[in-house]
């Protein structure tokens, strides 16, 4: 199991040594993973540390979840090359109502502690960030890839930008940890906060970075991109998403995403990668639905894809002769916005009764809308 902790859907642990002697001590080490709630939906890229956290938690040591309630209002911006627009801390707070919902999917708050990094971090002096201050470089903060890339294309770089990895380091300080958890883009963020615990003469922890992973299209999983298979998803939406993942994916997949036993996943990728990517699928929906809705979403994939019909639960509306159907769209949403609605048509995305919809003016027409390759919706006029 110890194995598993530190190599599965890892990307880096730092330093390996520490790691492996603090686990082979066998004391109960305090590890946290930290969040900030800058959205309001969960995708599974962020699954992938939250489930490594979970194991920990498993394997019976202290984990505490982290809500970024003061660092988010500041925007991390690693992996970014333009600023992250900053938040208030009722966006924040919003945005957090429903954070705790979606990481039970993955999480079981029995076995973990929640905290929030407003609580120190608000009241910090300016003796004290100054002190924190004076454990870094400009020239470290120069070494950060996203800073490099801006200033290459003279984009700004904000000073408060430069204060995130001092802001969230400082949370190691007062977790005073083991290890902290983080995706490899976090990488700078993370060895910030060992700085500081050493700085502080808190005990010293080792940082264990995850892989990230990419979305539907082959590009790293963002609401940006429009690609991520979130875990609010409905069942039979995740199904249809993750059969839609690049093939070359599916063994990173099945690392990170499930806990089907690797030896095997190897045994499954090189197989028929329609019947592998139907595992996939069902392995993960199964995780966040249950079996029972995992086997439904994989029939109804199948009656629509292979079989080319039409989903038994689609909703149905009832709908004004004469309202545009790009209306009922947005409204329903099926698209985001009558741009996307427009990209679809000239797409040829969106079909009435298997007839593509050639204009944003066209009318509604009774019968079954089909929008891209799994959204549907029964019209019927009233």
């Amino acid at each position: 199991m110890t194995d598993d902790l530190l190599t599965r859907a890892v990307s880096k642990v730092i330093p390996a040594d520490l790691a492996k002697a603090k686990l082979a001590s066998g004391e109960k080490l305090r590890i946290y993973l930290g969040i900030d709630p800058t959205g309001t939906k969960l995708h599974l890229g962020h699954a992938v540390p939250l489930r490594k956290l979970q194991a920990f938690a498993d394997s019976g040591h202290h984990v505490i979840f982290l809500v970024g309630s003061f660092t988010a209002m500041i925007g991390d911006p690693s992996g970014r090359d333009d600023e992250r627009g900053a938040l208030t801390r009722e966006q924040v707070q919003k945005n957090f109502e429903t954070y705790r919902e979606q990481a039970s999917k993955v999480l079981d708050f029995k076995k973990v502690e929640i905290r929030y990094n407003h609580e120190w971090l608000q009241k910090l002096t300016q003796e004290e960030l100054l002190k924190i201050a004076s454990c870094f470089t400009k020239q470290q903060m120069d070494q950060r890839d996203m800073f490099e890339r801006r200033e290459k294309e003279g984009n700004p770089i904000h000073l408060h930008e430069m204060l995130y990895p001092l802001y969230v380091g400082y949370d190691s300080v007062m977790l005073d940890v083991d290890c902290e958890i983080g995706g490899n883009d976090q990488e700078f963020n993370l060895l910030a906060g060992r700085t500081l615990q050493k700085a502080f003469g808190k005990r010293e922890k080792f940082i264990l970075t995850t892989k990230l992973i990419d979305g539907t299209d082959g590009r790293k999983m963002s609401k940006t991109y429009d690609n991520c298979i979130y875990l609010t998803d409905s069942a039979n939406d995740m199904f249809g998403k993750l059969m839609s993942v690049n093939d070359d994916l599916m063994e990173t997949y099945f690392e990170c995403c499930t806990n089907v036993d690797l030896s095997e996943v190897k045994k499954i990728v090189k197989g028929n990668p329609r019947e592998a990517k139907a595992r996939l699928a069902r392995e993960i929906v199964a995780l966040y639905h249950g079996a029972d809705a995992a086997e439904k979403a994989e029939a109804a994939f199948t009656n629509v894809f292979t079989g080319k019909g039409i989903p038994e639960d689609i909703k149905e509306v009832k709908v004004k002769k004469g309202t545009l159907l790009v209306d009922v769209l947005v409204k329903e949403g099926l698209v985001s916005s009558k741009s996307e609605a427009k990209r679809l048509i000239e797409q040829k995305g969106i079909k009435v009764n298997d007839v593509l919809v050639e204009s944003m003016e066209e009318k509604v027409t009774e019968g079954v809308v089909r929008v891209g390759k799994r959204k549907f919706l029964r019209i019927a006029i009233t």
